[in-house]
C-alpha cells in the first residue's frame, strides 16, 4: 500500500462491541453513613477512561491495556481491557448507596505494585487499591491466551475499609453546583481529592497512605479573600452571591511534582488560576477572555460550559488545553506554562482553534501528535468526533472522524422475501446491534432476567418470542395470506424498532480517551467502547465532503502537483457518479459479482441507465469535472496502485530470529484478544467496503471515458490501453473488494471440537507444518465471529512479528505507535487476503477450522477471475466436495489442480515431504497425498480412479507403480471386485508385494466364503506362490475358524493334482487329531482322511502314496503356538531326517481308527479328548469299555490284533449282568444296541444277560482261532469269577482242547469238574462219546494214536488224595482210579495188538 499514515486525514470508528464477552458484572456495594440528598442537582451520566502507563511499551505487561468506566447516579460501571490477552473477570459494578457520583469525578492513579481508583461523589470520597498488573504474573513475558484481570481479587482488597472512605464535611462543604474534581497520590503515597468549595475554594481532603495505620484525614480549603476584593466592583450581581461564587471553578486538573501538586482551576469568570498544594496559594492568575476576539458578551455570562485538560511531555513541559464555550460557538485554547522565575509563572499561548458545532460532550489533546480531538452532539441528538492539529493547520480545517451510523430505521421487504428471514439477517448480521441491545428488546417481550445465550441461541429465542407474539394476534382460524404477511411484518417491525431504540440509547456518547504516548484514540459510549483507526488516503479522498475535498492539501497526495489536482478531480468525479448510482443500480453489481457475471458489462448497463436518466444533468457535470483533468490515464492508473494490495514480497517470511527471544514472545500474543480480532477485521471490512465503491465508481467512469474517445486522453493509444489495461484491471480488483468484503461480513460457524478433532486427524495426512494451531470457533462469545477474526487470531495475529522485523531493533524499544500499528496490522492482514498474492493462508485456515461451506463459497467467488492459486483453490474445492459427500466432483476438482503442482507455493508445500525416496515427480508426489485424503473417508472407487490416473505419471519408477498397483488392488478387493483384484495383482512390479497382497487377497476372500474365485484364478507364473501362502496360512490360523486346509485341497483338485490334494487332506486330518479333540475335529479328521484315500484312489497304484508330513511342522516346541517360529514367520519342515512313505493301506488304517475314534466319541462325548490321541491298541481297550465290540473287533482286524480283549471285556460284562440288578440290566440294552446280532429277542423272556449271553456266544463261533483261543480266554474270565461253565462252552472246548480244559478246572480248583472231565475223557477214548471230544476212532490197535494229559491228571489224583476228607472225593478218587486201571488195561491190549499187527 502506497500511502502512509497521515495523522491530519480522516479517522473511522471501529467497533467491537458485537464480538465481545457479555459483560458478567461482579456487584460491590458501599454503605457510608450518609442520608440522601433531597432535592439536589441531578447528575449527568458520563465515562472516563485509563491507560495504563506502560501501556505503549512493547515489552510491557500492560501493554495496550487499559481501564474504562461508565457512572450514572449512585452507580459506577468498571471494565479492564486489552489489546492483547483475553481477561478474566474483568468488570464490576460498584453501587454507592445514598450517593451520587460525580461526572468526572473517578480518577486513576497507578504505582509500582497498586492500581489506585479514587472516586467522588456527592458527599463522600473512596479509594480502591488493586493489585498492579505486572505484580499479578511471575513472569514479565506473557504468552498465554486469558489472564485474570485486575478486579479478580477485588474482593480480597478490603475494599470497604473505613480508611479508603471518608464522607465531606458539610462546612464549608462542597459547591453542589460545580462538578469539577480532580485526585492524585503524593510522592509520599497519600491519597488527595480536590473539588470546588461552596465558598468557591477549592477543598482537598487528603487520606493517608494505603495500610497506614496511624494518620487521619484531614481537609485544607484553598482559597484567597483578596480574590473576593479584587473582584468586587466589576462582578456582575449574579456572579457574586454566596451560593455561586464568581471564582467557582468549574473544571480541575492537577499537575504533580516531586514534592508538590500544582492544582489548576478554570473558573466561572473565565479565568484561570494556578495553586500550589504545598504553600496553599495561588501562583498564577490568567483571563482566558484575553484570547478570544470577542468577548464582550461572554463576560456577561459564567463559563459554566468551559472545560480544562493537561497534556505533560518531560520534553517540552507542561500544556494546558482549555475550551471556552459561548453560545456562538466554541474555541480551543492551547498554552504552555512557563516559568518566569521562582514562584512566577505564566502562559504562553500556543494556538487557538475554533469550532461551529453546539454541544461539546468531551474534548482531550496530546503533545505526541498536537492534535485535539473533541466529541459533540449535534441538535439531532447525532454523534461528531473530529480533529485538528493545533500546531500546524493555520486554516482551522477540522478532520472528520466518520462515524458508524446506526442501523436503518426502516427495512424494506421486497414482494420475493420471507419478513423473518430478512429480519433476523439483518438483526444479527456483524456490525449491526450489540448483544445488549437485543437483549434489552427481548426482555419486553419476556420478563424476567435471561440467561446467557450465545448467538445463535439469542437468534432461537427471538424467533420463537416474535412468532409466539404473531400467532397470539391471529384471531382467525381462516386468514388471507397478504393479511398474514402483514401481520408478519408489523411482529417483526415492532422487534426491530425496540432493538433500534435501545441501540441508539447504548451509542450515546460520553467521553473520549486519547493515549498520551500512542495517541490511541477511543470514543466512550454508554454500552461499548470503539476505537478511532486512521483513514487510508484513498478512503479519505472518497469519503470527504464535496467541500472539504476542494481546500485539501495536494502536497500530501502526491509530490507532482498536475498528478494531485487531477487525482482530487478524479475523486469528485467518483463521488458524483456514487451519489447518482441508486439502490438497484447498487444491487445489480453486487449480484453480478456474486454470481459470477463480468463487472465491465454491468458496469456500461449501469452507465447506459445514468445518462438516460440523467435528469439533474450529473453526467454532464462528470463530463465537464473530467475536461479539468489533464492526464485522466495517469490519474486512474495512480489510484489503482494505491488501492493494490497486490505485493511482491515474501508476506509470510518467517520470525527474525536476530530479535531476543522476549521481544519475540511478547509479540506472539501482540493483538491476541478477541476484541483486537474484532477491531483490526472491522477494519478490513470498512477499507473493503469503501474500495468496492471506489472500484465501482471507477469502472464506470471508465466506460465514460471510452464513450468520450481519444478526446479525453492526453496522449495516443491511451484509449486502448485504457481498455486493454485499466478497465480488467479495476474489474479484478472490484472483485478482490468483493471477495474480502464478503469474507469480513461471513459468519465463521461454530464447530464442536470432537469434529475439528476429526477433522485435523483427518487433514494430518496432508502434513501442513501448522496442522495443529487451530482453535475452535469460540462459543463463549455473545456476538458472531466472521472468518477474517478466525483467521486473524489463528493465523494472521501470530505472524505480526514480521512487522517489527522490518522496522529494526529500535522500534521495539520505542513508544507504539497506535495509528502506525494499526495501518499496518490492517496491510498486512489485506496482504493476505487479497486473492492476486501468492500466500494461501486464507483458505487453509478455512480448511483447518472445518469452515467448509464458508470455504466452498470463497472459492465459488475467485475461480471465474482469479488466476493466482487456481490450483490451490481447486485443490480446496475438493476438500469441501469431500466433506459434503459429492467424491466425484472432489475428484474432478483434485485433478484439474493437478496442472498447477510445482507452480503454486501451497501446492509445493503440500508436496514437500521428508522421505529418503520420494517419487519421482511432483505430480506423483501430489496424488500420493490426494489419495491418502480420499482414503481418509474411504472412497475407495475414487482411490481406484486416481491411482489409475497417476499410475501414468511414474514412468520407470517401478517402487510407485507398485504402490500405486498395490492400493488398486487393495480397493478392489475392498469392494468385492476380485477379478479386477487379482488383476492388478498381477500387474504390480514388485514381487515382495505382489506376495503380499497375494497374501491378502486369499485371506480376505477365504472370510468372505468366496472360494470358487480364488480357486478359479489361473495364478499364472503364481501357482507355486499361492500355494504355500495358503500352506502358511493354513498352519498358522485356527483350524476350527478358518479351513485353509480344505481350500488348498479344493485347489489342487481343481488343477487335478491328486496326490497334493491326498496330502493336504492328510496333514489336515494329522493336525486335527492332535489339535482338535473334540467330536466336530474327529468328524473332520475321518472326513480328511476318506478325502485322501480317495484322492490315492484316483492315482495310478504305483504312484499312490504320499509323504508322512513331517511332526515339526504342527508342533516344534512346548507350550509354543505350532504355527509360528520366534519371529513370526512359518516354521519350515525339519530337514535331514527320515522319509516316511505312507501307501493306500496306511492311510485306510488311519482312517479306520479315526472313525473308531468318532463312533466312541458318538457314544460317549466325554471320551472325545481321550480318544483322540490313543493309539489302536487303546482304543480297543476303550471300545470294550464302551461296549462297542463290533467296532473294537473291525479295528483288531484292521490291524491284526487279537481279539482277546474283546472276549475278555464281553464275557465280563456278561459276568456283571448276571449279577447285576435293574439299572445294569437297562444301560445294558444301550451298548447292545450298538453291536449286531443276526436276531434281537426283545420279548419278556429274554434279558440283557442273556442277550449279552447269545452275543458272545455269536462271537466265540463266529471268530475262530488257533486252539480255540478265545474260548480259552472265555473259560479262564468266567472262573476267576467263580461262574459256572455253560455248557455250550464246554461242549465246544472239550471237543478242541480238553487237556486245557483239564487244566483250568486244576487252575481254580475245580476237582471234581476235573475228575468228571477226565472220566469223559476216558471214556471218549475207551469208545464212548469219542465224538464229543473230536475223538475220530476209540482206543483201538488199528485206531490214530491218542494221548491223556497225564501230568494234569497226576494233579488232579494227588489233590483228590491230599483232599480225601470229603467223600465226594474220596468217590471221584475211586472212580478216577478205577477208570484208569481200565483204560490201561485196555491200552495194554491195544498196544499188544498195535505190535503184533506190524510184526504180522
Amino acid at each position: 500500500m502506497a500511502a502512509s499514515v497521515v495523522l491530519e486525514r480522516s479517522f473511522t470508528e471501529l467497533s467491537a462491541a458485537e464480538r465481545e464477552v457479555r459483560r458478567n458484572f461482579r456487584d460491590l456495594t458501599l454503605r457510608p453513613d450518609v442520608t440522601p440528598v433531597i432535592g439536589g442537582p441531578k447528575y449527568s451520566e458520563s465515562a472516563g477512561g485509563y491507560y495504563y502507563k506502560e501501556s505503549s511499551s512493547l515489552l510491557s505487561a500492560t501493554r495496550n491495556r487499559f481501564l474504562y468506566w461508565t457512572s450514572n447516579a449512585d452507580t459506577l460501571e468498571l471494565v479492564e481491557e486489552s489489546l492483547d490477552i483475553n481477561l478474566l473477570n474483568n468488570a464490576v459494578r460498584l453501587k454507592i448507596f445514598n450517593c451520587s457520583i460525580l461526572p468526572g469525578g473517578v480518577h486513576v492513579c497507578e504505582t509500582q505494585s497498586s492500581v489506585i481508583i479514587l472516586i467522588l461523589t456527592n458527599q463522600t470520597v473512596h479509594r480502591l487499591v488493586l493489585t498492579h498488573p505486572s505484580r499479578l504474573y511471575r513472569s514479565e513475558v506473557i504468552t498465554e491466551s486469558q489472564m485474570q484481570s485486575i478486579f479478580t481479587d477485588v474482593w480480597k482488597m478490603n475494599y470497604r475499609d473505613p480508611a479508603n472512605s471518608y464522607v465531606i464535611p458539610p462546612m464549608p462543604g462542597r459547591a453542589h453546583n460545580s462538578t469539577a474534581t480532580a485526585a492524585w497520590l503524593s510522592s509520599e503515597g497519600e491519597t488527595l481529592f480536590a473539588f470546588p468549595s461552596s465558598s468557591g475554594g477549592i477543598l482537598v481532603v487528603k487520606m493517608p497512605p494505603c495500610g497506614v495505620a496511624v494518620g487521619a484525614v484531614t481537609v485544607v480549603e484553598l482559597k484567597q479573600m483578596s480574590v473576593r476584593r479584587l473582584l468586587t466592583g466589576f462582578i456582575p450581581t449574579a456572579m457574586r452571591g454566596d451560593q455561586d461564587p464568581a471564582h467557582l471553578p468549574v473544571s480541575l486538573a492537577v499537575h504533580c511534582l516531586e514534592n508538590d501538586a500544582f492544582i489548576f482551576a478554570l473558573c466561572q469568570d473565565h479565568k484561570l488560576r494556578m495553586w500550589s498544594y504545598k504553600d496553599q496559594t495561588c501562583l498564577m492568575e490568567s483571563d482566558m477572555l484575553e484570547f478570544v476576539p470577542v468577548s464582550k458578551e461572554m463576560r456577561q455570562i459564567p463559563g459554566t460550559g468551559h472545560k480544562l485538560r493537561l497534556a505533560h511531555s518531560t520534553s517540552i513541559g507542561l500544556y494546558l488545553g482549555v475550551y471556552l464555550h459561548s453560545p456562538r460557538q466554541g474555541q480551543f485554547c492551547v498554552f504552555q506554562l512557563v516559568t518566569a522565575d521562582s514562584n512566577r509563572y505564566s502562559l504562553d499561548h500556543v494556538s487557538s482553534i475554533f469550532s461551529n458545532q453546539e454541544t461539546l460532550v468531551d474534548f482531550m489533546f496530546t503533545l505526541t501528535t498536537t492534535d485535539i480531538w473533541a466529541l459533540w452532539l449535534d441538535e439531532e441528538n447525532q454523534t461528531i468526533v473530529k480533529h485538528i492539529n493545533f500546531e500546524h493547520n493555520q486554516a482551522g480545517q477540522w478532520n472528520q472522524v466518520f462515524i458508524n451510523p446506526l442501523p436503518e430505521e426502516e427495512l424494506i421487504i421486497g414482494d420475493e422475501q420471507d419478513p423473518r428471514e430478512t429480519y433476523l439477517e439483518y438483526v444479527f448480521s456483524p456490525g449491526r446491534f450489540t448483544i445488549a441491545a437485543l437483549l434489552k428488546a427481548l426482555q419486553i417481550y419476556q420478563r424476567g432476567k435471561l440467561q446467557d445465550l450465545s448467538w445463535e441461541e439469542l437468534k432461537k429465542e427471538v424467533t420463537v418470542i416474535v412468532e409466539n407474539e404473531l400467532h397470539s394476534h391471529v384471531t382467525d382460524y381462516e386468514m388471507d395470506q397478504d393479511e398474514f404477511r402483514q401481520l408478519q411484518v408489523e411482529s417483526w417491525c415492532k422487534f426491530y424498532t425496540c432493538c433500534l431504540q435501545y441501540q441508539e440509547e447504548l451509542s450515546r456518547p460520553l467521553a473520549l480517551m486519547v493515549h498520551p504516548y500512542s495517541s490511541m484514540v477511543c470514543l466512550l459510549r454508554k454500552g461499548f467502547v470503539s476505537f478511532l483507526a486512521p483513514c487510508s488516503l484513498v478512503d479519505h479522498l472518497y469519503l470527504l465532503p464535496a467541500e472539504h475535498l476542494l481546500t485539501e492539501d495536494e502536497s500530501v497526495i502526491s509530490d507532482d502537483v498536475d498528478l494531485a489536482s487531477d487525482t482530487i478531480f478524479l475523486m469528485q468525479c467518483l463521488r458524483m457518479i456514487g451519489d447518482s448510482i441508486t439502490m438497484d443500480m447498487a444491487y445489480m453489481m453486487d449480484w453480478a459479482c456474486c454470481h459470477q457475471e463480468p463487472p465491465e458489462r454491468v458496469a456500461e448497463q449501469m452507465l447506459e441507465e445514468l445518462i438516460a436518466n440523467d435528469v439533474e444533468n450529473v453526467m454532464e457535470d462528470v463530463n465537464n469535472k473530467l475536461q479539468d483533468i489533464r492526464n485522466p490515464f495517469q490519474a486512474i492508473g495512480n489510484l489503482l496502485r494505491e488501492m493494490d494490495y497486490e505485493t511482491s514480497l515474501d508476506i509470510d517470511q518467517t520470525m527474525d530470529l536476530g530479535q531476543p527471544l522476549n521481544v519475540r514472545m511478547n509479540l506472539s500474543n501482540l493483538y491476541g484478544s478477541t476484541t483486537a480480532a474484532g477491531i483490526v477485521c472491522q477494519a478490513v471490512c470498512k477499507i473493503s467496503i469503501t474500495r468496492f465503491l471506489i472500484c465501482r465508481d471507477l469502472l464506470i467512469l471508465e466506460h465514460l471515458l471510452l464513450r468520450m474517445g481519444d478526446m479525453a486522453f492526453a496522449g495516443e493509444g491511451q484509449l486502448l490501453q485504457s481498455q486493454q489495461e485499466h478497465i480488467p484491471r479495476t474489474a479484478n480488483m472490484l472483485l478482490s473488494y468483493y471477495v474480502i468484503r464478503w469474507s469480513s461480513q461471513c459468519v465463521a460457524s461454530a464447530i464442536p471440537l470432537d469434529t475439528l478433532d476429526s477433522n485435523l486427524q483427518h487433514l494430518s495426512v496432508l502434513e501442513l507444518s501448522d496442522s495443529k494451531t487451530c482453535t475452535p470457533v469460540n462459543k463463549s462469545t455473545s456476538g458472531p465471529q466472521t472468518v477474517v477474526e478466525l483467521f486473524f487470531q489463528d493465523v494472521a495475529r501470530k505472524r505480526l512479528s514480521q512487522i517489527f522485523a522490518r522496522y529494526g531493533v529500535s522500534q521495539t524499544h520505542s513508544p507504539l505507535s497506535w495509528a502506525q500499528l494499526i495501518t499496518d496490522i490492517t496491510t498486512y492482514l489485506l496482504q493476505h487476503l487479497w486473492p492476486g498474492n501468492p500466500g494461501f493462508l486464507f483458505p487453509e485456515c478455512l480448511m483447518k477450522s472445518c469452515q467448509y461451506t464458508q470455504l466452498q463459497e470463497y472459492v465459488r467467488l475467485l475461480q471465474p477471475w482469479c488466476q493466482v492459486n487456481a490450483g490451490s483453490c481447486l485443490f480446496m474445492m475438493g476438500q469441501c466436495y469431500l466433506v459434503t459427500g459429492e467424491g466425484h466432483k472432489a475428484l474432478e476438482c483434485f485433478c484439474k489442480a493437478a496442472s498447477e503442482v510445482e507452480r503454486e507455493d501451497f501446492l509445493e508445500k503440500l508436496i514437500h515431504v521428508e522421505e529418503e525416496d520420494p517419487p519421482s515427480s511432483a505430480r506423483l508426489q501430489y496424488y500420493n497425498r490426494v489419495l491418502r485424503l480420499l482414503e481418509g473417508v474411504s472412497l475407495p472407487e475414487l482411490v481406484i480412479q486416481l491411482a489409475t490416473l497417476a499410475i501414468t505419471e511414474t514412468a520407470d519408477d517401478l517402487k510407485s507403480q507398485a504402490t500405486l498397483r498395490t492400493r488398486i488392488f487393495k480397493y478392489h478387493l475392498d469392494l468385492g471386485h476380485n477379478s479386477q483384484a487379482y488383476d492388478a495383482l498381477t500387474l504390480i512390479p514388485d514381487h515382495s508385494r505382489q506376495l503380499d497382497c497375494l497374501r491378502q487377497l486369499v485371506i480376505v476372500l477365504c472370510e468372505r466364503s468366496q472360494l470358487q474365485e480364488l480357486v478359479d484364478f489361473p495364478y499364472v507364473n503364481l501357482h507355486n506362490e499361492v500355494v504355500s501362502i495358503i500352506e502358511a496360512r493354513a498352519r498358522a490360523v485356527d483350524l476350527m475358524t478358518h479351513n485353509y486346509y480344505e481350500l488348498l485341497y479344493a485347489f489342487h483338485i481343481h488343477r487335478h493334482n491328486y496326490r497334493k490334494a491326498g496330502t493336504v487332506m492328510f496333514e489336515y486330518g494329522m493336525r486335527l487329531g492332535r489339535e482338535v479333540r473334540t467330536l466336530v475335529g474327529l468328524q473332520k479328521q475321518v472326513n480328511a482322511y476318506l478325502a485322501s484315500l480317495n484322492c490315492l484312489r484316483l492315482i495310478r497304484p504305483e504312484y499312490a502314496w504320499i509323504v508322512q508330513p513331517a511332526s515339526g511342522a504342527v508342533y516344534e516346541r512346548p507350550g509354543a503356538s505350532p504355527k509360528r517360529n520366534h519371529e513370526g514367520e512359518s516354521a519350515p519342515f525339519p530337514s535331514g531326517g527320515p522319509v516316511e512313505i505312507l501307501e493306500l493301506q496306511d492311510l485306510k488304517k488311519d482312517y479306520v481308527l479315526a472313525q473308531t475314534r468318532l463312533t466312541l466319541a458318538r457314544h460317549d462325548h466325554s471320551a472325545a479328548a481321550i480318544a483322540g490321541s490313543a493309539s489302536a491298541e487303546e482304543m480297543v481297550f476303550l471300545l470294550v469299555q464302551a461296549g462297542l465290540f463290533d467296532t473294537a473287533i473291525s479295528l483288531c482286524q484292521t490291524f491284526k490284533l487279537s481279539l482277546i480283549p474283546v472276549f475278555e471285556g464281553l464275557t465280563y460284562k456278561c459276568i456283571k449282568l448276571q449279577n447285576g440288578g435293574e439299572a445294569a440290566q437297562a444301560e445294558a440294552w444301550q451298548w447292545l444296541a450298538e453291536n449286531q446280532l443276526s436276531s434281537v429277542v426283545t420279548t419278556k423272556e429274554s434279558s440283557a444277560t442273556d442277550e449279552a449271553w447269545r452275543l458272545l456266544i455269536c462271537y466265540v463261533e463266529k471268530y475262530h482261532s488257533q486252539n480255540r483261543r478265545y474260548h480259552r480266554c472265555v473259560i479262564d474270565k468266567l472262573l476267576s469269577h467263580g461262574i459256572p461253565l455253560p455248557s455250550w462252552l464246554t461242549i465246544s472246548y472239550k471237543e478242541v482242547d480238553a487237556a486245557e480244559l483239564l487244566r483250568l478246572y486244576l487252575k481254580y480248583d475245580l476237582l471234581e469238574e476235573a475228575a468228571e472231565l477226565v472220566l469223559e475223557y476216558v471214556d471218549a477214548i475207551l469208545g464212548k462219546g469219542h465224538k464229543d471230544f473230536g475223538i475220530d476212532l476209540p482206543l483201538s490197535a488199528l485206531s490214530p494214536l491218542v494221548w491223556l494229559p497225564y501230568s494234569s491228571i497226576d494233579h488232579l489224583l494227588q489233590a483228590l488224595e491230599e483232599n480225601n476228607n470229603s467223600r465226594l472225593n474220596r468217590n471221584l478218587l475211586e472212580k478216577l482210579s478205577d477208570k484208569l486201571s481200565d483204560y490201561f488195561e485196555k491200552l495194554g491190549t491195544s498196544t499188544t495188538n498195535k505190535i503184533n499187527l506190524r510184526r504180522s
